[in-house]
């Protein structure tokens, strides 16, 4: 909280960029009924050459378990019954192994126990903002509520826009996962795909089954001829991608981003220490000092919520991957798509141990936030050339969303370079 509300801006200004970056990597979707990565692998120098730059791309953004981390820091505080102190190190660190090796199990036991996995996602939605809007409500003086209000506009408001002694790590990264974050975005793609919007419902997908999952793979898309009748029908679909994509997505970010920053501007003083191994309790803690009632169902649901967060990315990442490499040529008959599927779990459980030995939770959210922030750059110029170059004139984006798509750029592009610019900072975060 070192700088309050003021930069609140920046999380609206990032989720409406988001959001035009959203629908316009799901207007390729729509319009040929392809994920986004096979529109990126259409463009030179090739397919093997974008299949395998984006995996990398999307490996080295979520290869830092902190949400793990921090997850097995809530959870220390429920087990010791108090925060966690330096020397929980050892507690702490086995629990977050535990969590980040329970998302990888729940992966492996397959479709089943996901759906029901899902189920309880839904149920500990309901909870959490039924939680934290409760507390706010009830608990946050008028006052705040009116500054966090404020914080989403201050620059309009007469406030500078960054602080004298800005943390760029910290702002970048502020910004970049204020949404899914980087390549998580894209993944969206094919979400759309396997659910059949547009093009998608024409074509299908690939199901191929692997162990206990059934993954959709990529098949051969098609444009449609763009007769009259045809562009009512994308007008259609446009219609409700935006009101999905622009009001309720953003709607959701907006609010998912507010309440906990609500609470903790009400609760938590500016000096409070966010770094070390309590870093995933210091809200609760927060909360459980004037409201002992608060205490557990404040954990729970931080637990809750960085392990739901991390088992999501190990999730998405290793169907995404198996996806964009299969696609990218390097897929052919099922034992090939389990060798792509296995070892990109492989890959990236191993990639995440490895680096739960080089810094704290905070540290290890705020690595790979940064690197999210690269990555949207790269995902808004790529989109921009997808939609310019393959798409026809009927169904390519209008000026004003080319430009918002080069601002979205430019956007993360600066505040990542401002952010890995000082090798300092950088080298700081794996300093425990």
């Amino acid at each position: 909280m070192t700088y309050g509300a003021a930069l609140l801006w920046l999380c609206t200004m990032s989720v409406i960029l988001q959001a035009v970056l959203n629908t316009e990597m799901a207007r390729y979707t729509l319009a040929t009924g392809e994920p986004i990565f096979t529109g990126f692998m259409r463009t030179p120098p090739g397919a093997r050459f974008w299949g395998w730059s984006y995996s990398l791309l999307h490996l080295v953004q979520v290869a830092w378990p902190g949400w793990a981390l921090a997850a097995g820091s809530a959870l220390a505080a429920l087990c010791l019954g108090r925060m966690p102190r330096a020397e929980d190190h050892a507690v702490v660190l086995t629990l977050g192994y535990l969590v980040f090796l329970g998302s990888i199990g729940i992966v492996l036991l397959g479709e089943r126990v996901q759906r029901r996995v899902e189920r309880a996602e839904l149920i500990m939605m309901g909870w959490t903002v039924a939680f934290l809007l409760t507390v706010a409500l009830m608990l946050v003086p008028w006052s705040t509520w009116t500054r966090i209000a404020g914080g989403f506009v201050s620059p309009l408001l007469g406030a500078a826009a960054f602080p004298a002694d800005a943390d760029w790590l910290l702002l970048a990264a502020f910004a970049a996962y204020s949404g899914p974050g980087g390549i998580i975005n894209a993944t969206l793609t094919h979400w759309l795909r396997d659910k059949g919007f547009g093009m998608a419902g024409a074509l299908g997908s690939v199901p191929v089954v692997i162990g206990r999952q059934r993954i959709p793979l990529a098949r051969e898309g098609a444009l449609f001829e763009p007769t009259a009748a045809n562009l009512a029908k994308w007008r259609e679909w446009w219609r409700y991608l935006r009101t999905d994509l622009c009001w309720l997505w953003m709607a959701g970010c907006l609010v998912g981003m507010g309440l906990p920053a609500l609470l903790a501007l009400e609760f938590l003083p500016r000096s409070a220490p966010m770094r070390g191994d309590a870093a995933g309790a210091v809200l609760a803690g927060a909360l459980g000092e004037q409201y002992a009632v608060l205490w557990v169902p404040a954990l729970v649901t931080a637990f809750w919520i960085l392990f739901s967060t991390q088992l999501g990315i190990a999730a998405g990442f290793v169907r995404s991957v198996t996806d964009v490499v299969w696609t990218s040529g390097a897929g052919d008959g099922r034992r090939r798509a389990a060798l792509i599927y296995y070892g990109a779990l492989v890959v990236f459980t191993a990639a995440g141990l490895f680096a739960f030995t080089l810094a704290e939770p905070l540290a290890l959210i705020l690595i790979g936030a940064n690197l999210a922030a690269v990555n949207f750059a790269v995902l808004a110029f790529h989109t921009l050339w997808v939609n310019r170059t393959l798409l026809p004139r009927e169904l390519r984006p209008p000026l004003w969303r080319q430009a918002a798509l080069l601002v979205c750029g430019c956007f993360f592009a600066g505040l990542a370079w401002a952010a890995l610019g000082d090798p300092s900072r950088i080298l700081a975060l794996f300093a425990r």
